[in-house]
């Protein structure tokens, strides 16, 4: 089901936004508060809720009567995030095919007052590349990009499988890992301020360009959850592209780095679903 309410100045951006929402409409809120403040405040706003809770629904369709640049769908069902900015997608391609760039991602982002500004003076990048990936920082000020520069490597792999193999397992692992981290964690992210081709992004948010919609009509998404910086990097070298990390367009993630001493059973099923879909493309051992 959507909820359209249209106002044609915002056709002449070449900006819109598409994010998905699931039981925390507040972060929706400040999202979109974020883009009215902005520069790109007469740009279009795709919502999809994905089956939300009906006091999120009814908060997200009084968020909408707010503005006039602002689309709701309702899910009937859970599809899972990528399917989900799929979904959004498909409506903004028929709906808006003025614009030319669509920042995707999770719906817990704040967007500077120049997001606009920021996106359009990367003009080059934008016509070499399918996916921008942006300068992504949490409000704790950690730089989350760029998320992988290179390949993974075989012994972060297999730490990977026996991850996954054992819900305790990966209970274990967890732990060893605060203690590890120092030596074992990677340093990608040390090297925010170089714009540079990557591997994968991370997967809060993107920039899909006009060169993405020349090859591809939707993100690849094999999986519910998880493991959709791979896929979209699968998806884009198999067209021989690559992502492009540019550290100018920066956008706030509300992610706290906080863990638990065990990670949740769903979330880490969901993680070992989206393993097994990974692993098919991806062997150790060749």
């Amino acid at each position: 089901m959507t909820h359209i309410k249209i106002d044609y100045s915002i056709m002449i951006t070449k900006l819109g936004f598409i994010f998905t929402n699931f039981n925390n409409t507040q972060f929706t809120e400040n999202a979109i508060k974020s883009i009215s403040e902005s520069d790109a405040k007469y740009a279009p706003v795709i919502i999809v809720d994905n089956a939300s809770k009906q006091e999120h629904v009814i908060k997200l369709r009084s968020i909408v009567d707010e503005y006039n640049n602002i689309q709701l769908i309702c899910n009937v069902e859970n599809i899972g995030y990528f399917k989900g900015l799929n979904v959004g997608i498909k409506l903004g391609k028929t709906q808006y095919s003025q614009v030319k760039y669509w920042i995707i991602g999770n719906n817990d982002l704040t967007f500077s007052k120049d997001i606009l500004a920021q996106v359009l003076s990367n003009q080059s990048i934008l016509n070499d590349y399918p996916v921008i990936s942006p300068n992504i920082i949490t409000i704790d000020g950690i730089h989350q990009n760029p998320h992988v520069i290179s390949k993974i490597s075989k012994f972060r792999e297999v730490i990977y499988d026996l991850y996954h193999f054992n819900y305790y397992l990966a209970g274990f692992i967890k732990k060893l890992s605060k203690f590890t981290h120092r030596y074992t964690d990677r340093d990608d992210e040390a090297h925010h301020e170089e714009a540079m081709e990557i591997y994968q992004g991370y997967g809060a948010c993107y920039i899909l360009t006009p060169t993405f919609f020349e090859n591809f009509e939707e993100l690849w998404s094999p999986t519910f959850l998880m493991y959709e910086e791979f896929f979209l990097s699968k998806q884009l070298e198999e067209k021989g592209y690559k992502i492009f990390y540019e550290p100018s367009i920066r956008i706030q993630h509300h992610w706290h780095a906080t863990t638990a001493e065990l990670p949740k059973r769903l979330y880490w099923e969901f993680s070992r679903n989206a393993h097994k879909e990974y692993r098919k493309h991806t062997k150790i051992w060749k």
